[in-house]
């Protein structure tokens, strides 16, 4: 016998054709050493397993035995397969002609491998979950009409696979990639014609009749109270005003509250309000409340992109509560809905437009809002035109969740088309047919107050007037009286109470910065003009330099108490149609 040095070969296996291959002086003995000269091909103990493993596919052992003899054939297709590597680095060597029965063998150990395992061990073809599941209720219901063709078909598929994915999920590739993104939304003629509430109810006391006014005074009656329009409406984000209480908050005139559906299901979450009894028993609340879908949060939550305005570049860094950066909330968005990333502990929540009704249905809030998108300021108009199909889409969905059981809530449709006058008229027409109890306008009003006022000026009288309507995040004093002419019922916005944590006070005659020095001896009022907390701007001053906390306290029920005595003073000038 003659040793022969091995080299690595690189040729596969499987890329041999038995058919190039004749039989050489190159052999293989029992133990696998290669020998020089025509020696005969001991092959007895490859033949041995193949033997075992096809005998024992044809046993009565069942398929744990014949999976456990499977793997004994693969193991027997390795050595064979080694044995022919080596034989081929030894031809590569001496020159001689590479053995054609070794590689017979290994194709012929293939072949019985893959009749003894059968396709239940193969590898499953690769592809998404959804379609693999798919894949699997096919191969079962095969074998079920197969295996038991006269079984009635109502009686079928009793005990589902406990791993497959419940068809609400919806995150599938259809719905990351709707066929068509310009896809009008569901005819008015599918729902049912709107009819007057009797838990909800809107009533106009008072027109002007200033030439050029729209400006009204009203009531919106609400399970848990009357609202006077037009009224302010502050902003509780995570059911709370900041720094202000419930009590506190009644003095200070509020009617109306605004919380956010969003930062509710990341904690506490709605069953645990639900549990409590709704908003109002959890937060001890007596007057109305309003909660948002959650679709603010697509605009804000997310991370910049490039299509952003200005407006949009100092987004905040979102910090989850230990401490790591989490900027990254909007994780998706598509025809089925949006998924978050949670900024308090980084879980996973999924919204879409009937989960956030029936997070609102757990809130129990008086006037919910349905799932809507809102864009930037600086889009295409073709990305604007998508996006208010898509707002219609998603609340026509969120409209027949809400109608199935109102729970004495009331739903306004948000009207979106950010500054193009068109867009803007499409969404009022198609909303208005829908039985909404009210309209909300949402979406990107414009740059600066100016373009604001010249885009209500056109869109209120778009909007039915024998319902309420509500600017969605617009409150400031200047701006508050600029929309009422317009014909503004209610407006929210935090402004009032932040500003007042950063040291703005508002006043009559404008609004004062705590912080200065000047007033470090003011013992006169915050605002002579307006009755309001029994401080002096001295004492402001004071708390405010040393970082007191009650300073939030005082100068929040400050502004909240400016702007309800505001509001109420233009209802007084519109009743004398001054405004």
């Amino acid at each position: 016998r003659l040793n022969i040095p091995v080299r690595p070969c690189s040729v596969l296996v499987d890329e041999l054709d038995p058919r190039s291959i004749s039989g050489g002086s190159v052999g293989l003995n029992t133990f696998g050493v290669l020998t020089a000269g025509p020696v005969p091909l001991n092959n007895h103990k490859l033949e041995q397993r193949s033997a075992a493993a096809g005998a024992s596919a044809q046993s009565t052992y069942g398929r744990r035995h014949a999976k456990a003899h499977a793997h004994d054939s693969a193991a027997a297709i390795v050595e064979a397969g080694e044995c022919l590597r080596r034989a081929r680095a030894a031809v590569a060597t001496s020159g001689e002609e590479e053995p054609a029965l070794l590689l017979e063998r290994l194709l012929a150990l293939k072949e019985e491998y893959a009749s003894l395992t059968g396709e239940e061990f193969r590898k499953p073809a690769k592809g998404s979950k959804r379609e693999r599941v798919q894949r699997q209720s096919s191969e079962a219901a095969a074998s079920t009409t197969c295996g038991d063709a006269e079984r009635p078909a109502a009686e079928r598929f009793e005990r589902p696979s406990k791993r497959k994915k419940p068809a609400t999920s919806g995150w599938g590739k259809e719905a990351e990639a709707p066929s068509d993104p310009m896809a009008l939304p569901p005819p008015p003629l599918s729902f049912p014609a709107w009819t007057p509430r009797s838990y909800f109810r809107f009533e106009v006391l008072h027109r002007s009749r200033k030439p050029g006014s729209r400006a009204r005074v009203g009531r919106i009656h609400t399970p848990h109270g009357t609202v006077d329009t037009p009224g302010f409406v502050p902003v509780g984000t995570n059911a709370a005003l900041k720094a202000v209480d419930e009590r506190q908050s009644r003095e200070a005139g509020t009617q109306l509250m605004f919380c956010n559906t969003y930062h509710l299901l990341v904690h506490p979450g709605p069953e645990v309000v639900r549990k409590a009894g709704g908003l109002h028993a959890f937060m001890n609340h007596q007057g109305a409340i309003i909660t948002d879908s959650g679709g603010f949060q697509v605009f804000s939550l997310a991370e910049p992109t490039d299509e952003d305005g200005p407006e949009m570049k100092s987004r905040a860094k979102r910090v989850s509560s230990d401490g790591s950066k989490n900027s990254a909330s909007l994780l998706r968005i598509n025809e089925h809905g949006a998924v978050f990333r949670s900024y308090h502990d980084g879980a996973t929540i999924e919204l879409t437009p009937e989960s956030s009704v029936l997070a609102q249905k757990a809130l129990a809030s008086d006037i919910i809002i349905p799932l809507d998108e809102l864009p930037p300021y600086h889009v295409s108009r073709e990305r604007l035109q998508q996006s208010v199909r898509l707002s219609h889409r998603w609340m026509a969905r969120s409209l027949r969740t809400h109608l199935e059981r109102p729970q004495q809530q009331a739903m306004y449709a948000v009207v979106h088309g950010g500054t193009e006058q068109e867009l803007r008229r499409e969404s009022a027409e198609y909303l208005r047919s829908l039985p909404f109890d009210g309209f909300a306008i949402g979406g990107s009003l414009g740059k600066d107050r100016a373009e604001m006022l010249e885009l209500l000026e056109f869109l209120l009288p778009l909007l039915p007037d024998e319902k309420p309507n509500h600017l969605l995040g617009i409150a400031d004093p200047e701006s508050a009286q600029a929309v009422v002419p317009l014909g503004v019922d209610t407006m929210d916005s935090c402004n009032p109470t932040r500003v007042a944590r950063h040291g703005l006070l508002l006043c009559t005659d404008g609004a004062i910065k705590i912080k200065q020095s000047r007033f470090r001896e003011d013992f006169g009022p915050i605002d002579p003009c307006c009755e309001t907390i029994a401080h002096t701007r001295a004492y402001l001053h004071h708390l405010f330099k040393q970082h007191e906390p009650l300073y939030m306290t005082l100068a929040s029920q400050h502004n909240m108490i400016y702007m309800n005595k505001l509001m109420a003073q233009m209802r007084e000038s519109i009743m004398r149609d001054e405004i």
